[in-house]
């Protein structure tokens, strides 16, 4: 869809809706670092992308995982984490040292809140279709990349966990392009509420949003987001993989 273009949603012809912005296109290829006397092989450290970027149906180009079991593929091509996000966590861990790439994300945006991205909404960025497939599954690498050890045990209970594409189209993108709503889905489970469902022990709180969504639709949600569960809650060994 040409940027500008209108969109069916909901059955409905709209125009798109300008709701976020790409404030920056991070990647990283793995790489070996020395963690508690093992090496762990890992693309959790993203660096930002100067120019536009060209981003495939599995990977941005120069971005990588360590571990396809656990990471990456199809259902999880990019990551997106929002930029209050990350003045939230400035606050809550006294830290002025953030740079984008901070959370792994490969991209950082304005707007887009957990709580009102749902699973299967679409979004046009440059020449580029997006889909929101999960939130993210994060595991003790993330602790490493932020030198907090609390830090995943901390990101799943806030609700702020950030959350997948996986690409429709193929095209560029570039820090400064609109994020434009290109299509809904039709039942309503926001990235907050799955991760809610994955990880809460007040699951009840969360049910509200998702007693209109077939109970096929929740399962389909939460099998891609513990698709890698079991790899990243997995006990390290001399060489770990993320």
């Amino acid at each position: 869809m040409a940027p500008g273009a209108g969109a069916w949603i909901s059955g409905t012809w709209t125009q798109p809706e300008k709701l976020a912005q790409l404030l920056s296109v991070n990647v990283g290829l793995p790489r070996d670092i020395e963690w508690k006397g093992r090496t762990v092989h890992t693309g959790i450290w993203k660096d930002p992308v100067r120019g536009r970027c060209r981003v495939g149906r599995l990977n941005l180009d120069g971005d990588g995982q360590g571990d396809l079991a656990g990471h990456g593929g199809e259902q999880r091509a990019v990551f997106v984490y929002q930029i209050e996000s990350y003045r939230h966590w400035q606050q809550q861990l006294k830290r002025t040292d953030f740079v984008y790439g901070q959370f792994g994300e490969n991209f950082t945006i304005e707007g887009l809140p957990d709580d009102t991205v749902c699973i299967g909404d679409r979004y046009q960025i440059g020449s580029a279709l997006f889909e929101v497939t999960q939130p993210r599954v994060t595991c003790y690498r993330f602790g490493i990349r932020m030198n907090e050890p609390r830090m995943p045990a901390l990101l799943t209970s806030s609700g702020r966990p950030g959350f997948y594409f996986r690409v429709l189209q193929e095209g560029e993108v570039g820090a400064g392009d609109e994020i434009v709503k290109a299509g809904e889905a039709q039942e309503r489970m926001t990235v907050a509420e799955i991760n809610a469902l994955l990880y809460s022990p007040k699951v009840p709180s969360a049910l509200p949003g998702l007693v209109k969504c077939s109970a096929d639709s929740i399962v389909s949600a939460l099998r891609a987001a513990l698709s890698g569960l079991e790899v990243t809650l997995a006990r390290p060994k001399s060489r770990i993989f993320a």
